[in-house]
């Protein structure tokens, strides 16, 4: 990335976590210099002068900035360190404040809640698939099979929280579908179960033009599972992971789920125990 790409990048980061685009294009400027004067601002980062005062103090109201009171004024940007701080606690406070605000939400139907007892959906996209894994590896109150097909599922997060899981007394047996994914997983949850699967439908598929991949296999308490596949996109892009969700121990999706663990992975672990 070059230099004026990385400052365009650093101003989109700043207007996600909230700042204006003047404000974002002012205090990458600053970040620049080891101080600058309102002309000098604007000739860094072509906000228009006028408005560079206006930017300043919202920089300066939210932390970000300092101001020498001279003739001219002067400003300067606080730490990076000290800024992303800054940010990141503006950023979790607002998060709170929209967690809070979503749950006093008044529902819209007024019907009492029935319980679920089997149930189907889909996702799509690294980030809700990844936290919907995390999500039922919390939950789990005894037991959570994972089976992990792609090199990339097995994160450093994840394993944080199948850790997390072990020491609340959940049984945790891991899947991998290959020895150099085992050695990885072993190495980072070296008292967990991990062995490699023998279901061969993992890796490959006898279908002709199935280059579908295998993300991961989650079952959690024996009701709830996760599968997700990785696919290439028709027009040749990125690969593209995509899953089902399903909860609930009647549900068929569910049910079929843990009987093929049952056969072809728990058996797995069962022989590496004797």
């Amino acid at each position: 990335m070059d230099k004026i790409a990385n400052r365009e990048h650093a101003v989109e980061l700043l207007q996600q976590l909230g700042l204006k685009e003047y404000e974002a294009k002012a205090f990458v400027a600053l970040s620049r210099l080891p101080r600058g004067t309102a002309k000098e601002i604007s000739d860094v980062s072509e906000v228009p002068r006028t408005r560079v005062y206006d930017a300043v103090r919202v920089l300066e109201t939210k932390g970000l900035v300092e101001i020498q009171h001279s003739n001219p004024q002067v400003f300067r940007a606080v730490a990076i360190d000290e800024a992303i701080g800054t940010l990141r606690n503006e950023y979790d406070d607002r998060v709170e404040t929209l967690r809070q605000t979503l749950q006093g939400l008044d529902p819209a139907v007024s019907d009492e809640e029935s319980e679920v007892t089997h149930e189907v959906w889909a996702l799509a996209g690294e980030a809700g698939i990844t936290s919907r894994t995390a999500q039922l590896i919390d939950e789990a109150d005894s037991e959570v099979v994972i089976v992990l097909g792609h090199r990339n599922v097995f994160t450093d997060d994840l394993a944080d929280r199948l850790q997390q899981a072990r020491r609340r007394g959940v049984d945790v047996i891991i899947g991998t579908v290959s020895e150099e994914l085992r050695d990885r997983v072993v190495e980072a949850l070296p008292e967990t179960k991990v062995f490699v699967s023998e279901l061969e439908w993992l890796t490959h598929s006898a279908l002709p033009d199935d280059d579908t991949e295998i993300g991961r296999l989650l079952l959690a308490d024996r009701e709830a599972i996760l599968v997700s596949s990785f696919h290439r996109a028709a027009s040749g892009g990125q690969t593209k992971e995509e899953a089902v969700f399903g909860r609930g121990f009647d549900n068929g999706l569910v049910a079929i789920v843990r009987r093929i663990l049952a056969t072809g992975l728990l058996s797995s672990a069962k022989a590496d125990d004797d």
